[in-house]
């Protein structure tokens, strides 16, 4: 029967729950980093990525309705978290357009919801089912601990390629450098309101569970854009579009 962790042995069961099924394990990932990718498939990403990370504040605000009242610092840093995606600054998902646009992709692609690839899709559908029916605290554990800590490490392999291998100006990449900062502190608070709150042998477990599954379907998602988007261009043929 497992037994209720401290904070220090949780904290290191929620990264080892993660280990192993990290996105930056993907080969595209690895393909991004080494620079072996072209503009085409990076388009073929930011038209998939803004279906997953999109609606981000939206998985974010159905948290936010369930978060018990007297949870009021892990409420308030939901709002914050909503705020910088959609108010605080440019909107991050313009960035992200902007990158997109550079690219070689349009707005219109990307903004249409049939353009990505079914994996795409079941990644957003899990983030709105875990938003909406799990325990908040366990929604905070997949959403922002299983998805949005690992964000930092994938971007810092991967910006510097944008700006040596591939040309890109601080302009058109200020998508993933604003994501490596907030995205850290987003990470790390939600890793505090996880230690806090999951305070039952049940809700570590469910909160283990969920950050290992969030990391399996990143993974997945990022396996799929290199199976669908890449591999069919090894050996000369077009990119096949979303």
């Amino acid at each position: 029967m497992p037994e209720l962790m401290n904070p220090d042995e949780f904290r290191t069961a929620l990264e080892n729950a993660i280990k192993g099924k990290a996105a930056t394990a993907s080969p595209f990932s690895k393909a991004w980093a080494e620079g072996s990718l072209t503009r085409e498939h990076m388009a073929r990403w930011a038209e998939n990525h803004y279906k997953y990370v999109g609606p981000f504040a939206d998985y974010l605000g159905y948290v936010y309705a369930r978060m018990p009242e007297q949870y009021r610092e892990a409420k308030d840093f939901l709002l914050a978290n909503m705020y910088e995606e959609e108010i605080g600054g440019d909107r991050h998902t313009d960035l992200l357009i902007r990158f997109a646009e550079s690219c070689g992709t349009t707005r219109e692609r990307v903004l249409d919801p049939d353009l990505c690839s079914p994996t795409t899709r079941a990644l957003q559908a899990w983030c709105y089912c875990v938003a909406m029916r799990e325990d908040p605290i366990v929604a905070v554990a997949g959403l922002v601990v299983g998805l949005e800590s690992q964000v930092p490490s994938i971007y810092r392999r991967q910006t510097p390629t944008l700006r040596e291998k591939y040309g890109f100006s601080d302009h058109e990449v200020e998508f993933f450098d604003l994501h490596i900062v907030s995205d850290e502190i987003h990470g790390e608070r939600g890793y505090q309101i996880v230690l806090e709150h999951a305070n039952t042998v049940e809700l570590q477990q469910k909160c283990l569970r969920i950050c290992e599954i969030g990391a399996e379907m990143r993974l997945l998602y990022t396996n799929a854009l290199y199976r669908d988007y890449v591999e069919p261009t090894l050996g000369g043929g077009m990119a096949r579009a979303a």
